[in-house]
């Protein structure tokens, strides 16, 4: 199961994700979002884990829960939606045609 992991303080790493969540079973993959130019946390990122049963629990169990100065918010992830697909909100709207 792919996992959310938001509010995250700008010290939190990948280690400390794997860590946190191996504590409920195994972890196949953490990763923190960072910004292209910058290297800098953007405040989420992902866990990826096996186990359905061990995933649900690590949300119930870790979201909320503070790490290092900050509550952090932890649901299952939500696929990723296709910029070509139509789903042009926030900026300014589509202009029609082809990209």
């Amino acid at each position: 199961m792919n996992i959310y992991v938001g509010n995250l303080s700008p010290e939190v790493n990948e280690e400390d994700l794997t860590s946190l969540f191996s504590e409920y079973g195994q972890v196949s993959s953490a990763k923190v979002i960072r910004d292209m130019f910058s290297q800098e946390s953007r405040g989420f990122g992902f866990v990826e884990m096996p186990g359905q049963a061990e995933a649900q629990k690590a949300i119930e169990s870790l979201n909320t829960q503070e790490l290092k100065g900050k509550n952090i918010i932890v649901n299952e992830a939500r696929p990723r939606r296709d910029k070509r697909s139509g789903g042009r909100g926030g900026r300014g709207g589509g202009r029609g045609g082809r990209y």
